[in-house]
């Protein structure tokens, strides 16, 4: 004898969210997983004021004399490279997060700057460039003109 059961259509979806929770946390949580901090690049914030643009960028563990900044064709480009500790062989490492190796990154803006000078400061792993803006950059504020010409057809109009 068999023994019927009633059709329960939560339960159905309920297995597909588990089979979808089992997906994702196997490809993003388990141990194949590495998330790479360094597949970010160089974590930066651009600020721009009426007379130049100001650069800060993140780059811990990097000496001010190991860092190449270059300035064409109103592209900036930062680079520089991470060098890795010597490993100890009685040592076991649990947990490695830190990066080691080369970074650059590059970023376009949108108006002409000064080359000759750009400023460059480093100071507890931030560097902060001030790039100032060529005259032809800056913004430019119009006169308005007023004299008798034009108030004479600005009376003539309300007539």
């Amino acid at each position: 004898m068999s023994n019927l059961t009633r059709w329960d259509p939560m339960r159905d979806m309920m297995t597909l969210r588990n089979a979808m929770d089992r997906l994702f946390n196997s490809a993003f949580v388990g141990p194949d997983f590495v998330w790479q901090p360094e597949t970010l690049g160089v974590a930066m914030d651009v600020v721009e004021n009426p007379d130049a643009f100001i650069v800060k960028a993140s780059l811990p563990g990097i000496k001010p004399d190991e860092l190449e900044i270059t300035y064409d064709n109103n592209v900036l480009t930062i680079k520089g490279e991470t060098k890795e500790e010597k490993e100890t062989e009685d040592a076991r490492y649990h947990l490695r997060e830190r990066r080691y190796g080369s970074i650059a990154r590059s970023i376009s803006l949108p108006s002409n700057v000064k080359a000759d000078q750009i400023q460059a400061d480093y100071e507890q792993g931030v560097l902060t460039l001030t790039l100032p803006k060529a005259e032809e950059a800056k913004p430019k504020r119009i006169q308005v003109k007023t004299g008798p010409m034009i108030e004479a057809k600005i009376s003539d109009r309300k007539n």
